[in-house]
């Protein structure tokens, strides 16, 4: 829920700690943001644009798909590695980790409270299942659009949903995360770095140029370059040390149905003609068997 997280926020507009007062949460300067009844809260700053925020069908799409369990082995090696990293920590029974030691401040790098945050979190299925393999852990679920937040508030019972930008400073404090996701999704170095305690780490899920080949080659869809995460390994560099990468690569067997809602719900959905999709779906063989192909890639903040 959003209140396991707001020691941990930060008003987008002066930094200062957000505290509840009854549907908004305040900085001592005065910043209000209204909680939203749909569990999220915005902060967003006043002159952020949305308009590259998933729709509403977007957010549908990717529920469907995830919901079918298609990416299992994506949540499953992003379980296995955040459980290698900081243990399945017992369950307090509510918003935050049981520990024999003395709970640090979110911004004391050395207390052993701090949260899991997911930097494009979407509609929180990712954030979720590394959730339920650190039972005492809470998480941020960060991304711009509101029709995937909205989802992601009700996903798991400690996952706190904020609206905002990427590629602005985040709103949470300094050293608030032990471990941040980052899954198909932008990613903004320095930002990352700020918010990881020292030692915390980055897992970062992209896709390899084999991945939904098939569908790529029969449909026109976007396709990832071959020098993908060489680039991502340049641009982070110099804010985090790449400590660890793996493979994770299966097979999907999908159906007409399910083509569509994968071609709905990522980058592609905004450059694709109906009628042309509609032509390539009715030359495919169904069930269709599809390449699945990511890399689970952990940069650790040096401390």
């Amino acid at each position: 829920m959003l209140q396991d997280i707001e020691p941990y926020l930060a008003c987008p507009h002066c930094a200062q700690a957000l505290t509840r007062h009854e549907r908004s949460l305040r900085c001592p300067a005065g910043h209000s943001f209204d909680l939203a009844k749909q569990g999220y809260v915005s902060l967003l700053a006043g002159d952020a644009h949305t308009g590259t925020g998933d729709t509403a069908e977007m957010v549908a799409a990717r529920a469907d798909f995830l919901t079918a369990g298609h990416y299992r082995p994506i949540a499953d090696a992003l379980a296995e590695a955040a459980t290698a990293l900081l243990g399945a920590a017992p369950s307090a029974g509510g918003a935050g980790p049981e520990t024999t030691e003395t709970t640090g401040s979110p911004q004391d790098p050395d207390g052993p409270d701090g949260l899991v945050v997911d930097l494009g979190a979407g509609t929180g299925h990712y954030l979720a299942h590394v959730l339920d393999a650190l039972p005492g852990r809470v998480g941020a679920a960060l991304d711009i659009s509101k029709f995937a937040l909205r989802r992601a508030a009700k996903a798991h019972p400690r996952i706190g949903a904020v609206v905002c930008d990427a590629w602005r400073p985040l709103p949470l404090r300094d050293a608030s995360a032990e471990l941040m996701l980052n899954v198909f999704a932008p990613r903004n170095g320095p930002e990352i770095r700020r918010v990881l305690r020292p030692g915390g780490t980055l897992l970062l899920v992209s896709p390899t140029a084999n991945h939904l080949r098939e569908l790529v080659d029969a449909l026109g869809l976007l396709s990832v370059d071959e020098e993908k995460q060489r680039r991502i390994d340049e641009k982070l560099g110099p804010y985090l040390t790449p400590v660890d990468q793996r493979s994770v690569e299966f097979t999907l067997r999908l159906s007409a149905q399910d083509v569509r809602t994968v071609v709905g719900m990522g980058p592609s959905a905004w450059h694709t003609d109906a009628d042309r999709l509609a032509a390539a779906l009715a030359a495919l063989p169904e069930p269709v068997e599809v390449s699945a192909s990511v890399t689970v890639a952990a940069y650790r903040r040096p401390r």
